[in-house]
């Protein structure tokens, strides 16, 4: 463990200037405080001095024992012991002045009085030089100061069009290709990149080009980044990591004069890679800013540009970068010679997510009742950041347990912490919106359980996480790409249970289910202007929307279709909506006596598991995904 002084040395180091301010401020206290202590003193001492007329009468009088003259201060000493200041000219003796006052010869004796002078001190001189080449040394001193701090100020302003990458070396990677998993077809995308790396030769004797240019997309947490550095410590070369926010300043010209600093140092260290995080930041299309060309971003794009162009087939530098919208990066970014090669990595399927989550729980201790299987099946849409943050709540639940082990009881309600936040037990309801809430999601169990298209229910609760009072947990048995329009009007259904129910037991409706029916309209109007599943409107897609790739928002809808149109569109999400409503009343008026049994064990224990719930409703129809199957001939 180290010590204090060991931590005050490397201090020290870190920061020297620091350390030099302090000492200076330490001095100018220790001297405020020293003058501040002397002129009390000299305040303190408010005895009056004599004159010399009056030391004169003293000694007249034999009052007077001893007089020390120091230069032309004395020090009168009476009889008594009593010490009176005085002082004499310096154009003549002291004893030339007391007998010019009329002191006699004999009273001057040293029987009567003692006469002691002082030399001068040693330390005069040197005093009186000071006085004069003291304040020539302090004004050399403050110009000294301040013209250092205007050359640290040139520095700042010289190295302000500096690159800030940061330069990891590759002699001891932390990131291999081993603890990056789930993404296999795009590890063997860059397998490539890392054999250039290793052996360049081998391709520049073939007249073969390795990809200038890697541009890895996909969601938020599939884990660019930390493939970039996979592949940097797989080729063990140096790596520069820099965000492409920090290519863009308020100041013109110095987003440029960093793109050529940094790929002036990644020529010095080639082979190397330089990995630009976020290059949306500075790679958007050019002309779509106020600015036009003279805008600061697309000055440092056109920078990028030319220097990614300029490169020579044997420089042996790859440009990575990561970005979630390449919708909006410039085309001319985009072309071969530059970010010739994209990788995109989507969000893991099963076998990848449990393969991420054996990364994960590396080194951890797992209980053997852990199955990875099991909550990779658990945890469909999960990517790689989701399950990274599953296992950390799993063991900080464990920990706070207070077990040695990280179990299945964990994980599982670690999935439920990550997905709907953690539970709020402390939050008082009355026993009448307790049984609301109940009804609600037992209608929507029964609901989905009764449908063969619906996700199996893995668990229902009433009580309450992050926004939601209650919820039901469906989650499918495997992953899909394709989504039928069954297995849609299956989640519609479902989605509308809850009101269902709340219709159907009580005697009014409330606002529990605002977010069903957000989610239900939004669905069934996808149906029918993305999906083309509307009958009577057809297989045509109507509106053109400018939306996130990978980010599932939405920016803006441009109307493509006339007003008749629109109120049929209207019309066709209605009878959607109603139609799944409908559906919905008469599961639950079906199996009214399996959502009473549902909802009372929920008012009786909170929370029922998947095996407790088919124990009281068994799946009356064996579960489908609803893929469409071939018509007989």
């Amino acid at each position: 463990m180290p010590s204090v002084q060991d931590f005050l040395e490397v201090r020290g180091k870190v920061n020297p200037t620091r350390n030099r301010s302090s000492i200076i401020y330490l001095l100018l206290f220790i001297a405020i405080i020293s003058m501040v202590v002397y002129n009390f003193q000299q305040n303190s001492n408010t005895q009056k001095p004599l004159t010399i007329n009056e030391v004169a009468e003293a000694i007249k009088r034999g009052e007077v024992q001893r007089i020390v003259e120091d230069e032309d201060r004395l020090t009168v000493i009476y009889k008594d012991d009593v010490e009176r200041t005085s002082h004499k000219e310096s154009s003549a003796t002291l004893v030339e002045q007391l007998k010019d006052l009329g002191v006699s010869t004999d009273q001057l004796q040293a029987e009567n009085v003692m006469l002691e002078i002082k030399p001068p001190s040693a330390w005069l001189g040197i005093a009186t030089a000071l006085g004069y080449i003291l304040p020539f040394v302090i004004l050399a001193g403050v110009f000294w100061f301040v013209f250092r701090q205007a050359q640290g100020s040139n520095n700042a302003a010289l190295s302000f069009g500096k690159s800030r990458a940061r330069m990891f070396t590759g002699d001891q990677p932390s990131v291999t290709f081993l603890d990056v998993a789930g993404v296999e077809e795009a590890k063997e995308e860059l397998r490539e990149v890392v054999e250039f790396l290793r052996e360049p030769e081998k391709f520049i004797s073939l007249g073969a080009r390795i990809p200038k240019g890697v541009l890895l997309v996909g969601p938020p947490g599939t884990g660019k980044t930390l493939l970039a550095k996979a592949v940097s410590g797989e080729a063990g070369v140096p790596f520069f990591s820099i965000s492409g926010s920090e290519f863009v300043e308020m100041f013109v010209g110095v987003g440029a004069s960093r793109v050529r600093d940094l790929f002036d140092q990644a020529k010095r260290h080639s082979p190397c890679i330089v990995f630009v995080d976020e290059i949306d930041a500075v790679g958007r299309q050019r002309g779509a800013g106020l600015g036009g060309s003279h805008d600061e971003r697309e000055q440092t794009l056109n920078q990028m540009l030319v220097e990614m162009d300029g490169f020579d087939t044997d420089t042996n530098v790859i440009i990575m970068a990561a970005t979630n919208r390449p919708d909006i990066l410039d085309p001319a970014l985009l072309r071969p010679g530059r970010f010739d090669r994209r990788v995109v990595l989507d969000r893991p399927d099963m076998r990848g997510r449990e393969a991420i989550l054996r990364v994960h729980t590396k080194g951890k201790p797992l209980s053997p009742d852990v199955d990875l299987g099991v909550l990779s099946r658990s945890t469909p849409g999960f990517v790689g950041a989701d399950l990274e943050n599953l296992v950390n709540e799993a063991a900080i639940l464990a920990a706070r347990r207070n077990k040695k082990v990280i179990g299945q009881p964990e994980m599982e309600e670690a999935i439920e912490r990550v997905i709907a936040g953690p539970e709020r037990k402390s939050r008082l309801i009355s026993e009448e919106e307790k049984r609301i809430v109940a009804y609600h999601e037992a209608g929507h169990a029964v609901v989905m359980n009764a449908l063969p298209q619906a996700d199996p229910v893995h668990k229902v609760s009433i009580i309450a996480r992050g926004m939601a009072g209650g919820y039901t947990l469906a989650l499918p048995e495997e992953d899909r790409t394709l989504m039928p329009r069954k297995k849609l009007m299956a989640d519609l259904i479902g989605l509308l249970g809850g009101r269902a129910a709340e219709e159907l037991v009580f005697d009014d409706i409330t606002s529990g289910a605002a977010n069903d029916l957000e989610r239900v309209t939004r669905m069934a109007r996808s149906m029918v202007t993305r999906l083309g599943m509307s009958e009577r409107l057809g297989p045509m897609v109507y509106g053109q929307k400018e939306e996130l790739i990978f980010l599932g928002r939405e920016i803006s809808e441009q109307r493509d279709y006339s007003e008749s149109v629109a109120e049929e569109i209207d019309a066709e999400v209605r009878g959607i909506v109603n139609e799944a409503h409908e559906r919905a009343r008469q599961i639950l008026s079906e199996y009214r006596e399996k959502l009473d049994a549902v909802a009372q064990r929920l008012l009786e224990v909170e929370t029922i598991s998947r095996e407790e719930f088919e124990s009281i409703f068994p799946p009356p129809n064996p579960k489908n995904s609803g893929t469409p199957i071939p018509l007989a001939a």
